[in-house]
């Protein structure tokens, strides 16, 4: 079950708001954890009792942890941190990367061992990053062990965030899962971000999504340069409003149920930099790996080739999460490499250079990089980079490339537009104002009520905040009423993160 659904938006979601505000306080985390695992189920309830059993042991590493650290045995809280590690990796390699592996060792050596012949268990790797991030931090002392299991549970199969993240560690919502509060203001925000994740992912990603499939499933004697660019970049629209949204959509149910989940994407292709880029694109990715991985292995701190060891072991292993693929592998690495060309000094370079021609590069550098990522194999990566870079003999325009860039253009503009910060801008600065506490004295003039003792400049910015607040309401049933007639009415609904 994606969010981007029928039967999520009228009865799946419904039915549970119903429940969860209808049960009392200390059984609100049992009916999400309920709710969650139905979530879960609806696509293959088999790998249910999969996360159910990475739950349980989650809970009996860190009762051990938290035991052994209270005893002062460090050694044991170790020993204990260090089994964990194995078994939730092991379970994560064995699920994610075994047929990888297999495949590998029957080309290198031409051997025939047999795949394993189960499917990817979906939202694997965020719920184990979420797991590990409660076990290591319970470790460091940074939390305290969670010793009922519900609330644990319903923290790692939370279905908001479960199959597709942003990645929610344990510290952010910790205090909530025992003590939240929900209200209607609360609810109101997360029905207005649940909206906007919704209408970025059904009305921008799913559109120029299908202009991507069309390119890609044409004849090569049908393409040409400008026509393969064009999709790399309704690739790189795609991606971004596709998983942004989807982050929205999360965000916006967590605030329903009374969570706050941080912030993921901060308009990444804004950045003027790959390194800018990657401190505003999956902010819950790059931060966990920096602060469990890339600090731990001493970061910067220990000389700059040790730097750049670690900087190559994270993007290694950051390409290798999205995908047990030679091409997210080659797309980690090609981070790495462009990130250590920055810290070389090129970043300095780039400072030097207006900020049109810093943003070009950066913007540049992503959309290749997308299209590394999206490609089924490095053949097809190749074939496609070729292509792009006019070494594959196509024309550099056609009329199919004129039809497609008439049909999508204006599309493509408001897209890359709403990857700014313009509209918010915009917004904030010319049509939202500050509240105004009137006085609730009033009186009948002249068969209308009238404010006493507010002046009309008050009176005014209350008016402009009720039209604003009247705006707003209708945009989101606009955005809302779209995104359901949309998917009433295609068959063209996929979720890109499902991969991972």
């Amino acid at each position: 079950m994606v969010f981007s659904s029928v039967v999520f938006l009228f009865v799946f979601l419904p039915l549970v708001l119903l429940f969860y505000y209808i049960t009392p306080k200390k059984a609100k985390n049992a009916v999400l954890l309920i709710v969650s695992l139905i979530f879960y189920a609806w696509g293959e309830p088999i790998y249910v009792l999969l996360m159910i059993g990475s739950t349980v042991a989650a809970y009996i590493f860190g009762l051990l942890i938290g035991r052994f650290k209270e005893e002062g045995r460090l050694k044991r809280a170790k020993a204990s941190l260090a089994g964990a590690l194995v078994f939730h990796l092991g379970c994560l390699t064995l699920f994610k990367y075994a047929n990888f592996f297999i495949d590998n060792l029957n080309n290198w050596f031409n051997i025939d061992i047999s795949t394993l012949d189960w499917a990817l268990p979906i939202g694997i790797s965020f719920y184990t990053f979420q797991i590990l991030s409660y076990l290591i931090d319970v470790y460091c002392g940074r939390v305290k062990v969670q010793k009922n299991w519900i609330n644990l549970a319903a923290y790692v199969a939370l279905f908001p965030q479960l199959i597709a993240g942003p990645i929610v560690r344990y510290e952010t919502v910790e205090s909530e899962l025992s003590k939240r509060q929900e209200s209607i203001d609360l609810f109101a925000q997360g029905v207005r971000r649940f909206v906007a994740g919704l209408g970025k992912k059904v009305l921008i990603a799913n559109t120029v999504g299908e202009l991507y499939t069309m390119v890609h499933n044409l004849d090569a004697s049908k393409q040409s340069v400008l026509m393969l660019w064009m999709a790399s970049i309704a690739y790189t629209l795609q991606i971004y409003y596709d998983f942004s949204g989807y982050s929205d959509m999360a965000i916006g149910l967590g605030k329903m149920f009374g969570f706050h989940f941080l912030e993921n994407f901060n308009y990444p292709y804004i950045s003027v930099s790959i390194t800018e880029f990657w401190r505003r694109w999956h902010i819950s990715l790059s931060s966990w790996f920096r602060d469990y991985l890339y600090i731990p292995l001493g970061g910067n701190r220990r000389g700059k080739l040790i730097q750049y060891r670690n900087i190559f072991i994270v993007w290694f292993l950051t390409g290798f999460w999205h995908g047990a693929a030679w091409n997210f592998i080659v797309w980690g690495l090609y981070f790495c490499v462009l990130l250590i060309i920055e810290k070389l000094g090129f970043s300095n370079l780039l400072k030097r250079i207006p900020l049109f021609f810093q943003h070009i590069y950066t913007i540049f550098l992503v959309i290749i990089s997308w299209t590394i990522f999206a490609a089924n194999s490095m053949s097809e990566c190749f074939v496609t980079l070729k292509g792009m870079f006019c070494m594959e003999g196509l024309p550099i325009c056609n009329d199919l490339t004129v039809y497609y860039m008439t049909s999508y253009g204006i599309l493509f503009a408001a897209a890359c537009i709403g990857a700014t910060p313009l509209l918010k801008r915009f917004y904030v600065e010319h049509i939202t104002t500050r509240p105004v506490n009137l006085p609730m004295r009033y009186q009948v003039r002249e068969n209308h009520l009238e404010f006493v003792g507010a002046t009309r400049e008050e009176i005014a910015g209350r008016n402009r905040n009720i039209i604003r607040e009247i705006v707003e309401l209708i945009a989101i049933f606009a955005v809302l009423l779209l995104s359901i007639a949309y998917l009433v009415s295609a068959s063209f609904n996929p979720f890109l993160y499902f991969r991972f």
